[in-house]
């Protein structure tokens, strides 16, 4: 069965946003280097050509290795990129870590991009991101900021889901086509613990272990001084092989304790008050 034949809207949903982007004067994307945005980027090079710029906020709530894949898929693209440093560690609204805590990330990012517009891109090309269809449902603080800065949601215009972000990509021979989702450093903490550089810089060396132990979906949930281990399901099995290189490599940047949970990678795992599925 073809793609067409599983959804046969896809296509009006592609020509719609085609559409909607080349009607633009420019614009600014902003990219993290994670599915939604790359394909975001890649659509409005298609659209715009050189009119499309790619801006990268830089904090430490963004691992090095995701800055690095970053610019080189940038550069794969041929876009323009510029990153910007990003000052969201500053505010104590961001710190205390509330559940608004994206709202003032993004916030930052585009008063930072409004600030240093003149060396971005013209002043008509609007700011656009890769929120879709899905984020509509969900707790999703950023983007009430994005709202209040006049910044474009393309994909939610076109009416784009993720499986149409992934069709897209894979039919783009984009590289993250079937990379695994990824949140900020931040996200890892819960709510009402305080953030800091320090902290930040544990959790993305933990992450980095499992990264080089060929981990693909992972997060590093902080509890003080125990992670708590979240891997793709069926990655569990390789954890289990490789629990000691796990946590003699974990413990080796400040946890005490080590645990493997054994739901695995899900969204909104802190907030979850059962088990998911069926009893």
């Amino acid at each position: 069965m073809t793609d067409t034949a599983i959804d046969p809207d896809y296509a009006p949903r592609l020509l719609a946003l085609q559409q909607r982007l080349a009607a633009l004067p420019g614009a600014i994307v902003a990219f993290s280097a994670g599915v939604d945005s790359t394909m975001l980027l890649h659509a409005c090079i298609a659209a715009l050509g050189d009119r499309a710029v790619a801006v990268t906020a830089d904090s430490p709530s963004l691992p090095r290795a995701e800055l690095d894949e970053a610019r080189a898929i940038a550069r794969e693209l041929g876009s323009r990129h510029v990153v910007l440093a990003t000052h969201e560690l500053e505010q104590a609204d961001y710190r205390k870590n509330d559940g608004d805590r994206c709202y003032h990330c993004k916030k930052e990012l585009f008063v930072t991009v409004a600030r240093r517009r003149a060396e971005v891109a013209p002043a008509d090309w609007p700011v656009v991101y890769g929120a879709i269809m899905d984020d509509l449902g969900d707790h999703r603080p950023g983007q009430k900021a994005a709202q209040e800065h006049g910044v474009l949601a393309p994909l939610i215009d076109a009416g784009f889901y993720k499986t149409d972000v992934r069709r897209y990509s894979r039919d783009a021979l984009l590289r993250t086509a079937d990379k695994p989702s990824f949140a900020c450093l931040s996200s890892r903490v819960p709510h009402g613990t305080a953030i800091d550089r320090a902290l930040l810089l544990r959790i993305e060396q933990a992450e980095h272990v499992l990264r080089e132990l060929g981990f693909r979906q992972f997060r590093v949930r902080h509890h003080g001084d125990l992670a708590r281990l979240e891997l793709g399901p069926d990655e569990l099995a390789h954890a289990i092989a490789r629990r000691v290189d796990l946590a003699r490599g974990i413990r080796s940047v400040g946890y005490a304790h080590v645990t493997l949970d054994l739901l695995g990678y899900r969204q909104g795992s802190w907030h979850e008050a059962d088990l998911p599925g069926p009893a």
